[in-house]
């Protein structure tokens, strides 16, 4: 069996198509959020993860023309806000927020973290990102981003503090003793004094362990430092490859990255980036897989928008037609390798990346038996569905492929534990 998850933002579902209804308009509410967390419990998901970022990107153009026209970057809003809303709503589904370790200070974080993960009675997840733009940055009162490599060395001192805050009360320290008139028992709760190259905090936490011991961590870097963090903390890990070969390539490293950090390999759960084009026909669902695929100058301008958001590289200035040269930046490195992989020129670059994440092409029961064949291949341990939220998209994918899969003992068709990270190491 393989787990699923899926990957999404707090932020407008398609709102521009003949079955978008009002979504554009009202989705700022939660509701079309709640609705569709609620249709991925059904179907038995482990998980969703919701992304964030903190900008409007000018990085395009030197504009934000083409950030805000698209919706690309923002409106967005606060995924942690959203988490609650979630938990209430559902009682079995983990749900990933994400906050950066540039912008929280670690104390808030770890208690705005338990907190979460009691209200919602031992499901939350912390999505652990850097963050990857100056522009956002720039938000909380910094000129720009630290170097690549040094961000990973500040998270990795960042996670190990806020863990050490979700400890710093034993599981037994409530004590609720009437006779003795004791409610905590200070004895059981401990003072951390941690004080690192970057962060200090005295600890402990006001408030109890969490439900899970902490919440279950997500790590989405692909370099090599971000592979350290995620072998080192993780407990799921999102990874973008272009098949088999690289899916199986991505796991065995981290995996053995977590074997020589000293843990469990089978306790990180290396979950693959894909966007399933289904229809009743593999004919019908290869033609809509073609017609993603074909340009057009909207689909260019939305993908090197992208690309310049992550990288603040301005893809405007580049010749669609000329060859990419050797680009670097200080922000998504892996994000630019995948974009520079998928062709020649920017244009080729830019459709490729677009629709790179559609490895699975054709009926739900088509697609479930190749799903299957890929995983057994690259040995676990699940896949991370992404693109809108959508209720066409999403009982495609809830109502079509995963009772395809559930058939063939592919995936889970019932929560055989209370809390996320159970079930989440449950296979």
């Amino acid at each position: 069996m393989f787990h699923l998850g899926w990957f999404t933002t707090f932020s407008n579902p398609p709102w521009n198509h003949a079955w978008a209804g009002t979504e554009g308009r009202d989705w700022p509410r939660g509701r079309a959020h709640v609705e569709f967390v609620q249709a991925l419990e059904r179907a038995c998901f482990d998980y969703v993860m919701l992304e964030d970022s903190s900008m409007v990107s000018d990085a395009y153009e030197g504009s934000s023309r083409a950030d805000l026209a698209h919706g690309l970057y923002a409106p967005k809003h606060d995924p942690v806000v959203l988490a609650p809303l979630l938990a209430a709503a559902t009682s079995r589904i983990g749900i990933i927020a994400t906050a950066s370790t540039s912008f929280y200070p670690p104390y808030l974080l770890a208690r705005r973290f338990a907190t979460l993960d009691h209200v919602s009675h031992g499901r939350a997840g912390w999505n652990v990102v850097t963050s990857s733009e100056d522009r956002a940055a720039q938000n909380f009162g910094l000129d720009g981003l630290l170097p690549h490599d040094e961000r990973y060395e500040r998270a990795d001192e960042f996670v190990d503090l806020v863990e050490r805050l979700w400890e710093s009360w034993e599981p037994d320290a409530l004590a609720l003793d009437r006779d003795r008139g004791v409610h905590v028992d200070h004895t059981k709760v401990h003072t951390l004094d941690f004080r690192g190259k970057f962060h200090a905090s005295r600890g402990p936490l006001n408030l109890q362990r969490p439900p899970q011991g902490r919440p279950v961590l997500c790590q989405a870097g692909g370099s090599p430092r971000g592979r350290d963090l995620a072998a080192r903390h993780a407990d799921t890990v999102l990874a973008m490859a272009a098949g088999p070969e690289q899916m199986k390539e991505f796991r065995d490293d981290v995996r053995a990255r977590a074997t020589a950090a000293g843990r469990d390999p089978d306790d990180v759960k290396v979950m693959f980036v894909t966007s399933p084009v289904l229809a009743d026909t593999v004919e019908e669902a290869q033609a809509r897989a073609e017609v993603a695929r074909t340009p057009d100058p909207v689909k260019i301008e939305v993908a090197l928008a992208h690309m310049s958001a992550v990288t603040e590289i301005d893809f405007s200035a580049f010749d669609l037609d000329a060859p990419l040269g050797d680009l670097q930046t200080n922000g998504h490195r892996t994000t630019l390798a995948q974009f520079l992989r998928h062709g020649r020129t920017v244009r080729e670059a830019a459709m490729g990346w677009l629709t790179g994440n559609a490895h699975y092409v054709g009926t739900p029961e088509t697609v479930a038996d190749a799903m299957g064949e890929d995983m057994a291949a690259v040995g676990g341990d699940g896949y991370l569905i992404t693109g809108n939220i959508g209720r066409r998209f999403v009982s495609g994918i809830t109502d079509g492929l995963v009772p395809a899969l559930q058939r063939r003992g592919l995936t889970r068709s019932e929560y055989t534990h209370e809390t996320f990270r159970d079930n989440l190491l449950e296979f």
